[in-house]
Order: structure tokens, then sequence, then C-alpha cells
């Protein structure tokens, strides 16, 4: 009888001890927004007041210090976009981990620029454009769809395909970059690249995506492949082994940029089309800010003077720049017409 007396109070103690445990509900209090330089706080609380023993705070996985269940942080470290915070709050005999977020918003407005157009040359109207870039005199271009994937070589004067090699039937083509005679293919859901000879478009390696999640538009640094996944981030891959380095994310003034597509690298800059608008962003590629937009939706109009576009076919897609000449190039899926145009500030 007194060993099931025992029993029965330590039973009662073990219920009391995990109804006391289960009340705890705790809250990660972040900012919604913070301006870059700024300091961020952030604090948990239990919400029925129960002991907490101490919190550790990680922003986007960094431990950083905290001092009575809260912590201040310095964002002059950190890029625009979002940041993640999660804090590990310990209390008799657990551990519980909360997750929160805040994003840092660019101050200034983009610059608009317009355009005027230099010259008008003629483009294959089959060519689904996805890739598009000049190189020693010559414009390579890369199309998209299964089955109708190809690398070309364009004479850019009369629009004639010099040399042109197909894509495996399942694989939909994307972006493109050369870099020391070497052509660097992106396809789009297949989460895997390819690397061909300049001369002879002969394929020589494959390559794989990290954490981008699929391929869209590719240009190049000095250093650097720069990369789209049609989100609002752009990734820094090593040429070699195309290992993704880093990223940024692209915001203007109040939102980020999604979609971002076909990229070409141009004076320090990344301009990026913005897939399903007649924008080109130019943004700066250490903090991902949009420096400014380029309205280009006169172009589609252009192009219903002489050609009727499906709805489909109505998308800039395709930016090549002549970095001797200064010539900046552009066009659209299935347009026939190359745009060789000047950029005009609004």
């Amino acid at each position: 009888m007194k060993n099931y007396s025992i029993l029965i109070t330590l039973s009662i103690l073990l219920l009391l001890i995990t109804a006391c445990s289960e009340t705890y509900k705790f809250t990660l209090e972040t900012p919604k927004t913070v301006a870059i330089n700024e300091i961020a706080t952030f604090k948990v609380s239990e919400r029925n007041n129960q002991p907490i023993d101490s919190v550790q705070f990680f922003v986007n996985g960094k431990q950083i210090p905290a001092t009575n269940l809260m912590a201040t942080y310095n964002t002059s470290g950190l890029g625009f976009g979002r940041h993640f915070v999660v804090a590990l709050s310990f209390y008799p005999g657990k551990t519980t981990k909360s997750r929160g977020s805040f994003e840092i918003f660019p101050t200034e407005k983009a610059t608009i620029y317009g355009y005027k157009i230099i010259n008008t040359y003629p483009h294959d109207s089959t060519a689904y454009t996805q890739g598009l870039e000049y190189y020693n005199g010559f414009l390579y271009e890369t199309t998209g769809r299964r089955g109708q994937s190809s690398l070309r070589k364009v004479e850019i004067t009369t629009g004639k395909v010099l040399q042109k090699i197909a894509l495996a039937n399942k694989y939909f083509g994307e972006g493109m970059t050369i870099i020391n005679d070497k052509i660097h293919w992106l396809t789009w859901q297949n989460k895997k690249g390819f690397t061909y000879d300049l001369e002879t478009f002969k394929q020589e390696k494959t390559f794989k995506y990290g954490e981008s999640k699929e391929g869209w538009g590719l240009t190049h640094n000095e250093t650097e492949l720069i990369k789209s996944d049609g989100s609002h981030k752009i990734w820094f891959l090593d040429p070699e082994t195309h290992k993704e380095k880093r990223s940024i994310q692209v915001y203007t003034k109040g939102r980020a940029l999604d979609n971002l597509n076909e990229l070409e690298f141009i004076d320090g800059k990344i301009y990026a089309n913005k897939y399903l608008n007649s924008a080109i962003i130019i943004i700066n590629p250490e903090t991902g800010v949009a420096e400014g937009i380029v309205n280009l939706k006169g172009l589609t109009k252009e192009m219903q003077k002489t050609q009727k576009l499906k709805p489909e076919d109505e998308v800039l897609n395709g930016i090549a720049y002549d970095t001797k000449n200064k010539r900046l190039f552009v066009t659209g899926k299935n347009w026939k017409k190359l745009f060789e145009i000047a950029l005009v500030k609004k």
C-alpha cells in the first residue's frame, strides 16, 4: 500500500511537471522592416510568464550576442532583402526553437530610363530567345522549348544563323554566356547545365545546380558566372566548378523584384530582363539594389507594326552588349527584329 501511494504521488508530480512544461508558449518579436545600417532588436517572451533560463539568437545562421532574452544587431553587414532570425530558448529540461524574419529595403527609388532606337536588324522569328551574347563580332544565342532548344552563332547585320546545334528533346534550353572561348548553357528545370567549345560547339562538360531553384539567365563578370533562377535572387558561381559561392536579393524601394530572366553584365552592373514585363532592371551586383529600370514597352508596339505577335511571343528577352563599341542590343521571343538601342534617362 505504501509503495502504491508513492507511485500515485510520483505520477501526480510527473503530470504536474508535464502540464507545466506544456504551458510554455514562446513569442519571438522581430521588426518587419529595418533600414540599412540601423539597429534591429529581437526579443523572446513567454506568454504565460514561465521562467526562461536563457536565449540564443541567430541571424542567417550566425549566432549574435544576447542579454536578458534580447539581442540587438547592426544591419550594416547585411544586404538588402529578407533575413532570417532563429531563437533557441532554454527552460527547465527543454529547448524550443522560434523563427522569424525581417526585410531591409532601399530608401531611394530607381532611376527610370527610356530608349531610342539606333539600328534595327533582322532576327529569326522562329527563335524562342533565352540567352543572347555579343562575342568577337558575332551574336551567340540560345533558344528554348523542349524539342526546339538550340545554340546558335548569328551574323548581326543579316540575322543569318552561321552555326547551330540542337539540345536533346528532354531539355528546355535557357540562358548562356561565354568565358575564355567556352560556352556555358543552362537548362530550365533539369537542374543541369552544359559547357561547349566555342569554335566547334562540341559539348565538353555537364554541371549541376546547387541551391538555386532553376536555370533562367546567365552572364559573367571578370571572375564569376552570374545566374538567375526566376526568383528575386542572383547567384554567383565559380566558372570552373560551377559551385554557387554567394547570392544577392534584388530589391527596389518597398518590394522585391522577381522573375529575373536573361542577364548581361555591362559596365559593372547586372542588366536583367524581367519576365513578362517589357523592362530591364539595372542591378548593383554588390548590394542587389535596383538602381535603374528601363521601360521598353514601346519596342513591342514597334514590333507589331511589321509582325503580328501571339501573346506568348510578346515577351522581351535577350540582352547583348558590344563593350568595345558601346552597342546595346535587345530582342524578344520569336521577334523578327533585333534592336540596337541607347538608354535615355527620364
